[in-house]
C-alpha cells in the first residue's frame, strides 16, 4: 500500500506543534506521533482537509443562557478524559462531545474551545475564556498536564477532585439541611398560630367575659401587630435589614472579615464549615504539588478558593513566610485559623517526603 500525507496538531513537552507525517492509514499515523510523545490534538489526511462548519462563538454569554451547573462540568470533564485516555484526538473528542452533551450552553463552550484549539490556542487558555466555570484548579491542572505532555494523567486527577470536592459538598448539605428545615417549619408554624389560630382563642375569651392571662396578652397583642400593617412593616424592615447585612458583609472588607470570623466561631457549624475549607484546600494542594505547580503558586490556588477571609489571609501569611525559609509545618503552626492536626498531618508529609 502507498503511503499518505497527514498533517498533526498536538502537544509535545508543553508546546503547541505541527506538521506532517507519511504513514499507511491514520492509526499508523497516530502510532508514530504517539511513539514520539506527541499528544494529538488534530490529525487529518493533507488531501481531504474539510473546512470547518462555522458556528454562532460561545466565549461570552448574554441573559437567558442556560445556567452550567457543577454536575454538567462533571460530566464533560469524565467523558472528555476518558476519550483522552483511550488516545483520541483531542480535537476529534471536543467534536463528540459538542454533538452528544445537551446541554445547549455546554454545547457552545465545547465548540468554542475546540475552534480556539484549531486555530493553535493552547487547551488550558480555551478554558481559561470560562472562569465561571473552570476554576483556577481545573485549569492549572491542565498546564500541568501540557507542561508534562501527560495531558490524559492530569485530566483523570482533575475528575478525581471535582469528584472528591462534590462529596465534601454533598456531605455540608446533608448536615445543613435538617436544622435549615425545621427552622423554617418553626418560623412558618409560629406566623399561622399568630395569625389564625391565637384570634381565636382571643374570640372565646371574649365572649365568656374572662380577663386575658399576661402571657396570653402578649401573644394576643403580637398577633394583632401581625394581622395589621404591623406585619407588613415588620416584613419591609427585616428586608431592609437583611440586604444592608448582606452588603456590609460582602462589600466591606473589614465587617466581611469580622463576619468570617464569627461564622467559624459558631457552635457546630464553625468547625464544619472550617473542616470543610481544610479538604478542600488539602485536596486542591495536594492535587497541584503531585502535578508539579511549585508550593507559591498552589498556595496562591488555593488562596483563590477559599470563600473565608480569615482561611484567605491565613493562606497569605503562610505563602509570605516560605520566602523565610521555614517549613510548612511551622508555618501552619503560627496561624491560630488552623488546628494542630493540621500542621501534624502536613509535618508528616514533609518528612516522608510525600
Amino acid at each position: 500500500m502507498s503511503s499518505e500525507t497527514y498533517t498533526y496538531k498536538g502537544i509535545s513537552a508543553g508546546k503547541y506543534i505541527e506538521g506532517e507525517i507519511e504513514a499507511i492509514n491514520q492509526e499508523e499515523a497516530s502510532f508514530k506521533l504517539k511513539e514520539q510523545k506527541i499528544i494529538i490534538t488534530n490529525l487529518v489526511k493533507t488531501k481531504k482537509k474539510v473546512a470547518a462548519k462555522t458556528k454562532k462563538k460561545g466565549g461570552g454569554f448574554s441573559f437567558g443562557k442556560k445556567a452550567v451547573k457543577p454536575e454538567d462540568v462533571m460530566l464533560f470533564s469524565k467523558q472528555f478524559a476518558t476519550m483522552v485516555k483511550a488516545g483520541l484526538p483531542i480535537l476529534n473528542v471536543l467534536t463528540m462531545l459538542r454533538d452528544q452533551i445537551e446541554h445547549p450552553t455546554m454545547k457552545e463552550i465545547i465548540e468554542d474551545v475546540r475552534k480556539s484549539l484549531e486555530g493553535g490556542i493552547t487547551l488550558s487558555k480555551c478554558f481559561e475564556k470560562y472562569p465561571k466555570i473552570f476554576d483556577n484548579v481545573y485549569i492549572n491542572l491542565i498546564k500541568a498536564g501540557e507542561a508534562s505532555g501527560k495531558l490524559d494523567v492530569f485530566l483523570m486527577k482533575l475528575v478525581e477532585s471535582l469528584e472528591k470536592r462534590e462529596k465534601v459538598k454533598k456531605k455540608i448539605k446533608g448536615a445543613l439541611t435538617y436544622p435549615v428545615v425545621m427552622f423554617t417549619v418553626a418560623i412558618t408554624v409560629m406566623v399561622f398560630m399568630l395569625v389564625k389560630v391565637v384570634p381565636v382563642f382571643a374570640e372565646m375569651y371574649e365572649g365568656m367575659g374572662v380577663a386575658l392571662p399576661t402571657p396570653t396578652a402578649v401573644i394576643m397583642t403580637a398577633s394583632n401587630f401581625m394581622r395589621g400593617t404591623g406585619g407588613l412593616m415588620t416584613g419591609l424592615i427585616a428586608a431592609i435589614l437583611f440586604a444592608l447585612f448582606k452588603y456590609t458583609t460582602t462589600k466591606i472588607p473589614a465587617i466581611r472579615y469580622k463576619w468570617h470570623q464569627r461564622i467559624l466561631k459558631m457552635p457546630v457549624f464553625g468547625d464544619m464549615i472550617l473542616k470543610s475549607l481544610l479538604a478542600r484546600i488539602s485536596l486542591i494542594m495536594g492535587n497541584l504539588s503531585s502535578a508539579g505547580v511549585n508550593l507559591l503558586e498552589s498556595l496562591e490556588i488555593a488562596k483563590s478558593v477559599s470563600n473565608n477571609d480569615v482561611v484567605t489571609l491565613a493562606l497569605e501569611n503562610v505563602k509570605k513566610g516560605v520566602f523565610s525559609g521555614d517549613t510548612l509545618t511551622k508555618l501552619f503552626l503560627k496561624e491560630p485559623t488552623f488546628p494542630p492536626t493540621f500542621s501534624q498531618l502536613i509535618s508528616v508529609g514533609e518528612q516522608t517526603g510525600n
